[in-house]
């Protein structure tokens, strides 16, 4: 098959467009002709090798696990799903991904297309949307009433977790740039503040619980606003613990665990027009240099980055 592979940790050239083995399923799992991956930032954290020790990759590896597609073969013990199913997950980020024509996948993580989805849309979906629903609904089981701070809230997981958060009936409170604030307001954010010219900590109030998705200076800024017995969740870096305790909060990092389950509640949404997603652009499978150079240092672009692959 023709996939896009690492040999070596570094920036985008190292992304090779060449011939790799075609992966056979073994048991519980099945193989996807892919259609589309969505590109999120752990591939190019991963591509720069900033989360190997964490995440120990064989090279040569192939990137991308956000995937939607047509199941292909089927491994041994496998009933759930069958050939010529359209289908979408998120898949085991501890093994080659879907920047490839076919990847195999564990049958537990594979859940129908979303009906109102084309393969490019659903393929935006299942890391962010996950991650969001993990967190918020899982993690710290948010309730009507609560405010929560989403930071970055106009990127894919951002976005994710205000719809959801949204759908609880909290007060969400979102930092996004001024060309966003609109967009997150339509996606039910009641306050969005501007993080260019204006100082969350001033504006956001006490919070119940805070989602971070940017790291650094706004993380450790973030425990001025929650309330004592509040939640820090992060997707990008783990919480002080020090910090957490002067705040009499929790801090906790988010480690997805991908599940065709929640992703079939997530297509009920998505196929109800309660949940939203967006496309940025889309690249060829052999562009995959040029679609990590603008999912990583891209401004235009508004939106998930895609890679269409048949």
């Amino acid at each position: 098959m023709k996939a896009v592979r690492i040999h070596a940790f570094g920036g985008p050239e190292t992304l090779r467009y060449e011939d790799a083995p075609l992966p056979e399923p073994a048991a519980g799992e099945v193989r996807i002709r892919v259609r589309a991956t969505g590109l999120n930032p752990v591939d190019w954290k991963i591509r720069e090798g900033y989360l190997h020790e964490r995440i120990p990759h064989r090279l040569p590896l192939i990137l991308g696990w956000d995937v939607a597609g047509d199941v292909e073969a089927l491994g041994p013990g496998v009933t759930q799903v069958a050939v010529g199913d359209a289908v979408y997950a998120m898949t085991d980020i501890r093994r080659d991904g879907a920047y490839a024509e076919y990847v195999v996948v564990a049958a537990a993580l594979v859940a129908p297309l979303p009906a109102s989805l084309s393969y490019q849309t659903a393929a935006t979906v299942p890391l962010v949307a996950q991650t969001a629903w993990q967190a918020l609904y899982e993690m710290v089981s948010l309730q009507a009433g609560q405010r929560v701070l989403i930071h970055g809230a106009a990127g894919g997981l951002g976005s994710m977790a205000v719809q959801l958060a949204k759908r609880k009936g909290t007060a969400v409170v979102a930092t996004a740039a001024a060309k966003d604030v609109e967009y997150v307001q339509q996606l039910g954010a009641e306050q969005v503040i501007d993080y260019q010219s204006q100082v969350f900590e001033k504006l956001a109030g006490d919070v119940d619980v805070v989602l971070d998705t940017v790291g650094g200076q706004v993380q450790e800024r973030s425990w001025q606003v929650l309330r004592p017995g509040g939640t820090l969740l992060s997707a990008v870096q783990p919480p002080s613990a020090e910090a957490a305790a002067t705040a009499r909060a929790e801090g906790l990092m988010i480690h997805v665990q991908p599940s065709g389950e929640r992703l079939r509640l997530l297509s009920t949404l998505l196929d109800k027009g309660q949940l939203h997603t967006r496309i940025g652009q889309v690249f060829p499978l052999h562009e995959a240099a040029q679609a990590h150079e603008q999912l990583q240092h891209g401004k235009a672009a508004r939106g998930k980055v895609v890679l269409q692959v048949a």
